[in-house]
């Protein structure tokens, strides 16, 4: 079994860390648990002369190591187009098996857009086109559009995108490997269209620096982390060597829920129908967010399940865990330093939020901590969806308990 999270950028992308490098991405991927990483950004020329100075290849696997720590070569392209009379706005994943292809696919792209510009290149290319003229390089390109409900970028963005998949990829639809359910959606809500059905789901962490790694990922049931072999399972949307995802709990994502930022201003799609779809405070458009969108396109109620399904399970990344028990910032050096200390000595983050059974989790972990843990997997929490771009807000402690925890950090003080 291995666990895979392949939408990552590297420091060449806009608004992404320094230290998206590959030796802090391999520290980081170990200290997860994520035996499999996208590079993220091979169309960017800097980011890939190191990924070819760096990465080892395991032969005839399609994949490359970096001590210990499996990639996998992979880009994201914002495809932004008109047809019709209307423009479209749409991230697409793409994920090669060796550099070489990887240099093929960007002298292509590289005529569409300036790929130099941004690790995410931005390019004047239907996403129809890009599958045709890509996959007469080869067709072991596996291409993935990615966070699908995203308002803004996605192939079913309520503001950029489109109501079929067909629509957009035309007759290179069933040339799509998988479709990428985003940090804002999670497979139960996609569920709700029949046309998703034969699609395998696939999550990840788009992460923008090195501790968000691991935040949505891919499980698999498979001894050998294969390229090729990953690809047919998830064209076949094989249950038995693909597990579950991992995945945010959606409501934490930054577009669940409709909304106007800028004034302060969170609704349920109900409020966003009475209100016509304007902000009654600044009389602008409200961005509507992903519930809204699945409710215009699905077709079936909510908690049905198609008999192939693959499972999820959902989870808080263990720094929010930390933060909340202690009642600090996740963004605090305390926290830094005690997840450091948990995950350590064979122990991931995946291990304590997903395998300890409950009598494990107790005997490793504080106790406040080991009851959050524990309150995430049994899903007993509180949580102000996320909208217009602001996180949710997740709640694992209630007031009462975190008035406690305040108290008694102000006691130590004296």
């Amino acid at each position: 079994m291995f666990i895979a999270d392949f939408h990552i950028h590297s420091k060449y992308s806009r608004a992404t860390s320094k230290n998206m490098e590959v030796p802090a991405l391999a520290k980081w991927a170990k200290m997860k648990g994520v035996s499999l990483l996208g590079t993220g950004d091979f169309t960017h020329h800097l980011w890939l002369e190191e990924l070819k100075r760096l990465l080892q290849p395991c032969e005839g696997k399609g994949v490359y190591t970096y001590e210990g720590v499996h990639f996998i070569l992979s880009a994201e392209v914002a495809n932004i187009f008109s047809e019709h009379g209307k423009g479209y706005r749409v991230h697409t994943m793409i994920l090669a098996p060796t550099f070489k292809v990887v240099e093929e696919i960007n002298k292509c792209l590289a005529s569409h857009g300036n790929i130099a510009s941004d690790g995410r290149p931005i390019l004047g290319l239907s996403c129809k086109r890009m599958a045709e003229e890509i996959l007469k390089i080869s067709p072991d390109i596996m291409i993935i559009p990615a966070h699908i409900w995203t308002p803004w970028f996605s192939l079913f963005g309520s503001e950029s995108g489109f109501n079929k998949i067909e629509e957009c990829f035309d007759k290179y639809t069933d040339k799509i490997t998988a479709l990428e359910t985003g940090l804002s959606s999670d497979p139960a809500m996609n569920w709700r269209l029949s046309a998703l059905d034969r699609f395998s789901l696939v999550s990840n962490s788009d992460a923008h620096s090195p501790s968000k790694i691991g935040r949505e990922a891919n499980v698999f049931g498979m001894e050998e982390i294969d390229y090729f072999a990953i690809k047919e399972v998830l064209q076949k949307k094989d249950k038995e060597r693909f597990l579950y995802t991992v995945e945010f709990f959606p409501e934490e994502g930054k577009y669940h829920f409709d909304g106007h930022r800028n004034c302060g201003l969170r609704l349920h799609p109900s409020e966003t129908k009475k209100y016509n779809g304007i902000c009654p405070k600044c009389k602008r458009k409200i961005t509507k967010g992903v519930v809204y969108r699945v409710d215009e396109l699905a077709d079936r109620a909510e908690g049905f399940v198609p008999p192939n399904a693959i499972p999820f399970k959902s989870l808080v990344p263990f720094d929010e865990i930390i933060a909340e028990a202690k009642g600090i910032q996740k963004t605090s050096k305390q926290v830094e330093k005690e997840y450091a200390a948990l995950v350590q000595n064979g122990k991931t983050e995946f291990d304590i939020l997903l395998h300890m059974n409950e009598a494990e989790l107790r005997s490793y972990l504080p106790p406040r901590i080991a009851e959050g843990v524990l309150r995430v997997r049994n899903k007993q929490l509180e949580i102000a969806a996320g909208y217009d771009g602001e996180y949710g807000i997740i709640k694992i402690f209630n007031e009462t308990e975190l008035a406690k925890t305040a108290q008694s950090k102000q006691m130590t003080l004296f």
